[in-house]
């Protein structure tokens, strides 16, 4: 090769040589990551949408901590019945009940201390201490027949959020942004909001962290408060063009690192210094609540205009819906009720009660529900059981941890409204029909957003890995 480049000059060593030729190996490879990053932040994976998708965005209201199905939408009356007998042991078979309650050597059967009714055409059982969701009953799809393989906080928190119950693996929002990117490249694709509470219950970042996917896929939590992303605003003294000249000359010189050390997250740190500028005017604008009319506030209830309450991320969510942001998780913790449940379970739902109908009902009258996609749920449900001791004066029974059946509901997004999918067994204990697993919800909520969950993956340590792992099966009936 170096004789048929005789004008080289003969002073060039073979080393040298080789090394500019490295060099321009390594621009071409600079030049092609940067492309791909652009098609991942903007246009997401090639062939991505797999199909057209029903969901442009969605909406993930998260009760962290495990809320009672039987408090709130799994009616069995056939509890009342057996108000205080012991838990048949053909439901054990032979075992002990997984979570906190194993050590006790007695198993109460409790029914809810609250009324049930039926609501909207559908007919739907919904408790009364959910007065304004049940006014939505018809727009919403409830599957009863939830169920999970984690049955402690952590690991079912992990499980639902990155489809392992071990930490490492990327977060369902991360999985969307890196297949479909976004359609605002001012805003990032992947917003975690969190409800201010008194109660000891920390979420990690890590359930919404990118794990082994580009760090520009992670998802980014937005604050109450003045500055809703931290340290996102300039520093007193340093103007915006400053700013700017300083991320031309750092993206220079990550450009020239990555000539002689070819590294991914390179590209994906100046993608991320890019975007961390464009939002230092773009997130101002999207949090400033000041901008709703009272009329909002007023639907959303009295709690709407209290920065970081469940109400006021409601508005939020839906305003960053309409600015096209593709995931946008809710957590709202407290619902952790190992004791005293009739006397907290209200507040809890309360709190979230009205805001949760008034978000359907605005993205409704927006149009934006049909192509935005709203969840409802927790990481586990509650045993039909009583923690602890039992009264029937005082009430003031708890409900332990319980894996094997608990309830979501969905809707909008290509969802089918006004509907119940799947059951549990007569006092509530198990799934007697229709199971969803975690890896099945997943992969329907990939399949709403376009995306086959089996052609999504990425390979990691000589693996493909996939939001589903090797399981995961599209709940069909409840697509509209």
């Amino acid at each position: 090769m170096l004789r048929q480049n005789s004008h080289l000059s003969s002073s060039i060593s073979r080393r040298e040589w080789l090394t500019r030729a490295g060099m321009g190996f390594g621009g071409l490879a600079l030049a092609d990551m940067m492309n791909a990053s652009t098609q991942a932040s903007e246009g997401g994976l090639p062939g991505m949408p797999h199909f057209a998708p029903k969901a442009k965005r969605v909406i993930f209201l998260f009760m962290s901590g495990g809320p009672s199905q039987l408090e709130s939408f799994d009616y069995k009356p056939l509890l009342v019945k057996h108000q205080g007998e012991e838990l048949p042991q053909s439901y054990l078979k032979g075992k002990r009940p997984a979570g906190m309650a194993g050590s006790q050597s007695s198993f109460p059967m409790i029914p809810s201390t609250f009324g049930f009714k039926q609501y909207g055409q559908s007919g739907a059982w919904i408790s009364d201490v959910f007065p304004e969701t049940a006014k939505v009953a018809d727009d919403l799809c409830f599957i009863k027949s939830m169920t999970s393989e984690a049955v402690n906080h952590d690991p079912a928190l992990t499980f639902m959020q990155t489809g392992a119950p071990l930490p490492g693996r990327p977060s369902i929002g991360s999985w969307i942004n890196y297949g479909l990117g976004t359609d605002n490249r001012d805003l990032p694709s992947f917003i975690v909001l969190i409800s201010k509470r008194p109660v000891d219950q920390p979420l990690s970042y890590r359930l919404w962290d990118s794990g082994f996917l580009p760090t520009q896929h992670q998802g980014v939590q937005f604050r109450a408060g003045k500055d809703a992303v931290l340290y996102l605003s300039e520093p007193e003294g340093i103007s915006r063009a400053a700013t700017r000249q300083m991320l031309d000359t750092l993206k220079e010189m990550h450009q020239h690192q990555f000539i002689s050390r070819p590294d991914a997250e390179i590209t994906s740190r100046i993608e991320q210094y890019e975007m961390a500028f464009r939002m230092q005017n773009s997130v101002p604008d999207a949090t400033d609540l000041s901008k709703e009319p009272d009329s909002v506030f007023s639907m959303y209830g009295p709690d709407a205009k209290t920065p970081g309450s469940f109400a006021s991320n409601c508005i939020l969510a839906r305003r960053l819906a309409e600015r096209d942001v593709k995931f946008i998780q809710l957590y709202h913790p407290g619902w952790d009720h190992h004791g005293a449940l009739p006397a907290s379970y209200p507040g809890c739902a309360k709190e979230i009660d009205q805001p949760c109908a008034a978000l359907i009902q605005d993205l409704k009258q927006r149009d934006m529900l049909k192509d935005t996609l709203v969840i409802w749920g927790g990481e586990f449900g509650r045993t039909n059981y009583s923690q602890g001791s039992f009264s029937s004066k005082s009430k003031t029974y708890g409900r332990d941890h319980h894996r094997e059946c608990f309830t979501y509901w969905m809707a909008g997004g290509g969802i089918k409204g006004g509907i119940s999918y799947g059951e549990t067994d007569d006092l509530g204990y198990e799934v007697a029909k229709d199971a969803v697993t975690v890896n099945d919800f997943h992969a329907t909520l990939l399949h709403l957003m376009g995306i086959d969950h089996e052609k999504l993956s990425y390979r990691f340590q000589g693996r493909d890995f996939r939001l589903t792992d090797v399981a995961g099966n599209v709940v069909k009936a409840i697509l509209a």
